[in-house]
């Protein structure tokens, strides 16, 4: 079994930039890969960013790949996404997760079902 925990969410205004990180603990030798979602009040949880634990493989959604970056600290079982130019329209919880047992294809497609293990999430608010 594996936890996520998400930390580094905020309140900021437009512009500014945040960085988030995923702390896996438990059964962290699984994890192929872990990908970063959002999900905004109302709409569908949507897949931002991925990576892959051993090669460093990263994929981005296009409508943020300008603006975010994935990265990892493998020593510290802990995944990064960093945020600039943020916009009102970037609000949302922020997750973490890792796929299911043989699905690790997902973390380059972000099909959210085919994720298994979640962090609880970590607010960003970003104002105008």
């Amino acid at each position: 079994q594996v936890q996520l925990v998400e930390s580094g969410g905020s309140s900021v205004q437009t512009g500014g930039s945040l960085r988030l990180s995923c702390v896996a603990s438990g059964y962290t030798d699984g994890i192929a890969c872990i990908a970063w979602f959002r999900q905004a009040p109302g709409k569908e949880r949507e897949g931002l960013a991925g990576i892959y634990k051993a090669e460093g493989t990263t994929y981005y959604r296009d409508s943020v790949k300008d603006r975010f970056t994935i990265s990892q600290d493998n020593a510290k079982n802990t995944v990064y996404l960093e945020m600039s130019s943020l916009k009102p329209e970037d609000t949302a919880l922020y997750y973490c997760a890792a796929p299911r047992d043989g699905r690790n294809w997902a973390c380059a497609s972000f099909v959210a079902a085919e994720f298994g293990q979640w962090g609880q999430g970590t607010q960003v608010t970003v104002s105008s």
